[in-house]
């Protein structure tokens, strides 16, 4: 996502120069393949001509500190820019009612179903609520069994009934189990519907005046570009929904829809999807999205993922290992569960500064770490214990039962050896002191 908006925006910014302040002179140019940069990720002419009118306006006559250069400082407004473009805070859903009812729309084939699912599942293991689901697409094939088997995934009752063919009715009864029942969070995921389908757009407003959702939110999905604003346009134009869902942000998407649907529709983004997963949805941070945007990374979000794996009483003994130079192979696997986890291998790399760039033409395999493991599972109990053992016979017989060769193994058993040490050496000293940074970080 966003990796040619920005390659072309590093471009730009290089080629500003001039020391001392910024003018209209040295800033033309860079202005100009800014706004190429914003076209070419199909961001409306429009609003790419007032982002960098407004970029402009703030840049000139700006004096540039000895320690910056021009190009930095554009950088910084540009960023700040991005920011205030995509809503400036990171707003929160609205599940203070009990029960809270939310109301899913959008277009067919955005993913409403999937997210649905998904948002049950974040506030379940997140926020500890007790959603239901309604299944109240009465109209597509498969719908309400899609969305059974999500819920049997996250273990999370769906209401559902199969030979009512009134979605209102449905939506309303659906609230009285929930009251009746105790759930506390109401999902209604309703079928996906053209705008200029007068019909289906009645029956949606029909539903949202029958039970009065306290939020509202609109899928859309980011690959349909500019056509995606369009949408959520119309849309907003007839149910005045609350927030917006942007699904499939980790495709090969030029990211317009996420920088422009704000400005159009001033409604904020609220989450995105970020995979196939049933727990691959992120809080939308417009902060965090423009240092993403910029190559910046996003460290905060990768701290987070690690964090939300991160078990106390396991940390403990894994470090009370180390300091004894006792950390084996069971324990490199467990670390290595806990990384895939955290979600999307390539997603995760893109989270560190510097290299969103270094891995854009990279196929990173989800599977990754498939010959690891592969190596390690080959190991008798002994061998992942005492990886002293591992002598020339040993590592013949493990490359041969984990389908890899010798230089594999003996490359995994140096790398493990160079970690142990690297370990050790953390718990000593200033490693104490990054422990100590760490946990504070986590309470």
């Amino acid at each position: 996502m966003f990796d040619n908006l920005s390659e072309r925006l590093e471009k730009s910014f290089k080629i500003l120069k001039g020391q001392g302040h910024i003018t209209e002179i040295n800033i033309a140019e860079s202005l100009k393949d800014v706004r190429k940069a914003l076209l070419e990720a199909d961001v409306s002419f429009k609003i790419a001509k007032q982002f960098t009118n407004e970029v402009k306006t703030i840049a000139l006559g700006q004096n540039v500190l000895t320690a910056v250069s021009p190009g930095q400082l554009m950088i910084k407004i540009v960023h700040d820019e991005l920011v205030k473009l995509m809503g400036s805070e990171k707003v929160d859903i609205n599940i203070k009612a009990n029960p809270s009812v939310i109301l899913i729309s959008g277009l067919q084939g955005s993913g409403k179903t999937t997210f649905s699912a998904k948002l049950a599942n974040y506030l379940k293991t997140k926020k500890g609520k007790n959603p239901l689901l309604v299944a109240d697409d009465i109209y597509r094939p498969a719908a309400i069994e899609q969305l059974k088997v999500l819920g049997e995934q996250i273990n999370t009752e769906v209401y559902a009934e199969e030979n009512n063919k009134q979605p209102v009715k449905i939506a309303k009864r659906a609230i009285s189990y929930a009251k009746e029942k105790g759930f506390n969070v109401v999902i209604i995921d309703t079928a996906g519907r053209l705008a200029i389908d007068d019909e289906m757009m009645n029956e949606i407003s029909s539903i949202k005046k029958t039970v009065n959702p306290h939020e509202t939110l609109f899928v859309v999905d980011a690959m349909t570009g500019q056509d995606a604003v369009n949408t959520a346009k119309a849309f907003n134009d007839r149910l005045d929904y609350d927030g917006v869902i942007l699904t499939k942000l980790d495709g090969d998407t030029r990211g317009g829809a996420a920088l422009t649907i704000k400005a159009v529709v001033n409604k904020p983004i609220k989450f995105v999807g970020i995979g196939e997963k049933i727990d691959a949805i992120d809080i939308f941070y417009p902060a965090r999205m423009a240092d993403r945007i910029l190559g910046m990374g996003d460290i905060v979000s990768l701290v987070e993922r690690a964090q939300e794996q991160y078990d106390d009483v396991q940390a403990k003994k894994l470090q009370k290992k180390i300091a004894k130079n006792q950390f084996d192979f069971n324990d490199f696997l467990s670390q290595i569960k806990q990384i895939k986890k955290m979600g999307n291998v390539k997603d995760l790399m893109g989270m560190m500064p510097g290299m969103g760039k270094a891995i854009k033409n990279i196929d990173v395999d989800d599977d990754a770490f498939k010959g690891i493991e592969a190596i390690i599972y080959s190991m008798t109990p002994l061998e992942r214990q005492n990886p002293k053992v591992l002598n020339g016979s040993r590592r013949k017989r493990i490359a041969k039962g984990s389908g890899t060769n010798i230089q594999e193994v003996n490359r995994l058993v140096k790398q493990f050896d160079d970690i142990r040490k690297m370990m050790k050496m953390m718990t000593g000293g200033k490693g104490k002191n990054m422990l100590r940074m760490m946990n504070s970080m986590k309470r």
